[in-house]
């Protein structure tokens, strides 16, 4: 561990997400969950030998340092150090033991490190997708059945950010959000299935049609079980393997055009989907005898609500390919949801943004990419903010939405080794929440800078 900081150090310390290939192809890899590549993707250092690969064999190592700081903003200002180690296995079965069609993936994080938006900035739109509690945990352990090339099943601990609601000009960037949204890992029990804590459960995808696609996913649908602490410590190495928990139901449909290989016109993609969860959520303005919780003769315990859903839809095109290499080019990006806003904290949320692909033939895996985002308080939530302004008559704030604009650039030192910087605007952290370490009147969070530095080495 030393060597490695002592090489991330002397790298200046960043990194991101490797070219991918064709979207259509990747779809049904293994993805690492946090460059979005297959994990068992070729582009390494080369210093992991692999002598049973010719019997379907294949691992990886992929090593994420980062440090980040937040200059201004927040409830503090803080800078941070985390990292995380990916384990990665693959298996083809049917090269092992004859079982027709059949993979095996699994990985595990070792993370280290703390977190920004956790300590300094307590903002919905988590700053970094590695930032997480110090541990060892077990994350994916799946099997995968295929038939022929149109339908795969798989079942065993999953998780649901690399291939629900994900749009491939995200890769890039290290803002959680612009992975899994905030208005799904806010709303959702434990965050959901995604880094770090992913869900036993079971996935079909079926390829309709060369250009239309289907898929359909139930998990368990609290991964780490009930409590008031932190998921993440509830779960804290990854094998609880709850099965009893109300489900989450995820489903999505893909029409693609120009998706194939020396197609000659421009990829794109379109994707509509949602989420259905099972079990009792809170009101987040009424108690259960239908008074304002921030009423003085509140029971202070919320009401009780039947299940929880929400609808999104993602759209992403390329505008401009390099010649006719279709990794490189420009490429758009645009995701939408909703949500019920009398239960979920974000009713609405969107993002849209840019990504520059290798567009120098001297440097054709660099990236660049820009993005906004948008999580909007729900107006139930925001009437519960209301009552204590009327209330206490102080001026308590009235959260509305979180603001996010961030820019990213990916450098590649060679393969299986790139270095990030990032920056990050966050326009009211919490959606203008109260700042807990206010000691006069009750304030807003600052709006908060943030700048980093990533490294990823794929060993």
């Amino acid at each position: 561990m030393r060597r490695l900081l002592i090489l991330l150090a002397a790298s200046l310390l960043c990194s991101v997400a490797f070219a991918q290939e064709n979207k259509k192809t990747d779809d049904l890899k293994p993805a690492d969950p946090d460059t979005g590549e297959s994990t068992v993707q070729e582009t390494t250092l080369g210093l992991l030998p692999n002598p049973f690969e010719k019997q379907g064999v294949k691992f990886a190592v992929t090593y994420i340092g980062e440090v980040l700081g937040n200059p201004s903003g927040g409830a503090k200002q803080s800078a941070v150090y985390e990292d995380r180690i990916n384990f990665a296995f693959d298996a083809d079965l049917e090269n092992l033991v004859g079982l027709k069609q059949v993979t095996f993936h699994a990985n595990v994080f070792q993370i280290d490190g703390g977190g920004l938006s956790r300590g300094a900035l307590l903002n919905f739109m988590d700053v970094s997708g590695i930032e997480a509690l110090p541990t060892t945990r077990l994350y994916e352990a799946w099997f995968e059945k295929k038939w022929g090339e149109k339908i795969a099943l798989r079942a065993g601990q999953l998780a649901a950010d690399t291939e629900f609601m994900t749009s491939r000009y995200t890769d890039v960037l290290t803002n959680a959000s612009l992975g899994w949204p905030a208005g799904l890992s806010v709303n959702l029990p434990s965050g959901g299935p995604s880094p770090p804590l992913a869900a036993v459960g079971a996935r079909l995808r079926a390829d309709l049609r060369d250009n239309l696609s289907v898929l359909g996913a139930v998990f368990d649908g609290n991964a780490a079980g009930p409590g008031s602490n932190d998921p993440q410590l509830r779960n804290r190495y990854g094998v609880n393997f709850r099965v009893n928990d109300p489900p989450l139901v995820l489903y999505e449909a893909q029409l693609q055009w120009n998706a194939k290989k020396g197609d000659p016109g421009l990829d794109g993609k379109l994707k509509l989907g949602g989420w259905r969860h099972f079990g009792s959520f809170t009101d987040l303005r009424f108690d259960t005898a239908g008074l304002s919780l921030a009423d003085p003769a509140s029971s202070g315990m919320p009401a009780s609500l039947s299940g929880d859903y929400g609808l999104y839809a993602v759209f992403e095109q390329k505008l401009y390919r390099v010649g006719r290499d279709d990794d490189r080019g420009i490429g758009v990006f645009g995701r939408g949801s909703y949500g019920p806003s009398d239960r979920n904290l974000i009713d609405v949320y969107a993002d849209c943004g840019l990504e520059f692909i290798g567009l120098a033939d001297a440097r054709p895996h660099d990236k660049f990419g820009i993005a906004a985002a948008y999580a909007h308080v729900s107006r139930r939530a925001q009437a519960l903010d209301r009552d204590f302004q009327s209330i206490s008559g102080l001026r308590w704030p009235l959260r509305t939405s979180e603001e996010l604009l961030t820019a990213v650039y990916q450098y590649e030192v060679q393969a299986g080794l790139t270095l990030q910087p990032n920056f990050q605007f966050i326009r009211r952290p919490g959606g203008g929440a109260t700042d807990p370490l206010g000691t006069s009147a009750v304030r807003h969070l600052k709006n908060a800078t943030v700048v980093g530095l990533r490294s990823v080495i794929k060993f």
